[in-house]
């Protein structure tokens, strides 16, 4: 893996990481810098990013892949985020940090204390507080140039089309089949791509769905629930694991507004952290699906 410098050594002639990479990374970053104006000459309604925005994203914008032209999808980006819990909170924190432009984010539940194992985003503090005001607490903290549009409530079917047609990218972080069956039915009925992440104990899924581009839906894999296994209240889960498999979400939303790579769409990541193992799996669509079959 290469070595990135520390801020303070991005001026230093002595450090040179790589030959080749110096100049595509470095020059453009050191540009931004220069530019940078005091936050409070930032015209937060702009349509354009300002100057403290590519400051903020200069990371982003010196990637090949993604660039200014992809940043600028990002900032017209409208994203939600179905629940607030162990996945929610490193997808939110991510997807905030990344600069999506509008984030929504829906759940009905309140901050415990036993969420803070995993649950980075709140604090002791928040205990007792709804999970989306805390959570739009801390996004708006991390990065003010995002907008968060807070649903506190469940997602129910009466809502879930007309609220799931408001945004570009849907994603999943629920944890009963239930729910996660109505959240495909309602994103396959608004037309809208799916990213789909679940845990348990050590194991983690991620697979994105998106059946009006002509790839399997949450339904076509999982038709019938999938076993009656405790949840994690019951099994408990190692509390890094909701942050690895919620970092991969953020990286395929990331990848799938920008246009970058090759998303997991036809395809699931299963990872296991207890023996640091993880593999693919090819997904088919169902041609006789209940939910899907004749999109």
């Amino acid at each position: 893996m290469l070595h990135m410098a520390r801020s303070s050594c991005l001026e230093s002639p002595s450090f040179r990481p790589l030959k080749g990479i110096t100049d595509h990374y470095f020059q453009p970053l050191c540009i931004l810098r220069r530019r940078a104006v005091p936050k409070e000459e930032v015209d937060l309604n702009s349509g354009q990013p300002d100057r403290t925005e590519l400051e903020r994203y200069a990371r982003h914008i010196v990637l090949r892949q993604i660039g200014g032209a992809g940043q600028q999808r990002l900032k017209k980006a409208r994203v939600l985020m179905v629940g607030a819990g162990g996945l929610g909170s490193p997808v939110l924190q991510y997807l905030a940090a990344a600069g999506a432009g509008t984030i929504g984010v829906i759940d009905n539940d309140k901050v415990s204390v036993s969420n803070l194992q995993r649950q980075v985003l709140f604090k002791d503090d928040q205990i007792g507080m709804p999970k989306v005001f805390a959570a739009e607490a801390g996004l708006k903290a991390q990065n003010p140039f995002v907008i968060v549009r807070p649903y506190n409530r469940q997602v129910t079917g009466d809502i879930a089309v007309e609220l799931f047609r408001d945004y570009d990218l849907i994603l999943d972080g629920t944890d009963n089949f239930t729910t996660r069956s109505l959240i495909n039915r309602a994103a396959v009925m608004a037309r809208r791509p799916l990213i789909f992440g679940a845990i348990s104990q050590w194991e983690g899924q991620v697979s994105l769905f998106d059946p009006a581009a002509g790839t399997p839906c949450y339904a076509c894999v999982f038709p019938t629930p999938p076993g009656n296994g405790p949840g994690c209240a019951d099994a408990g889960v190692m509390g890094a694991l909701p942050g690895i498999i919620g970092s991969m979400m953020a990286a395929e939303a990331i990848k799938r507004i920008t246009g970058a790579g090759h998303p997991l769409a036809g395809r699931m990541l299963i990872f296991d952290a207890l023996y640091g193992e993880s593999r693919i799996v090819e997904i088919e669509r169902c041609p006789d699906c209940t939910v899907c079959g004749g999109n």
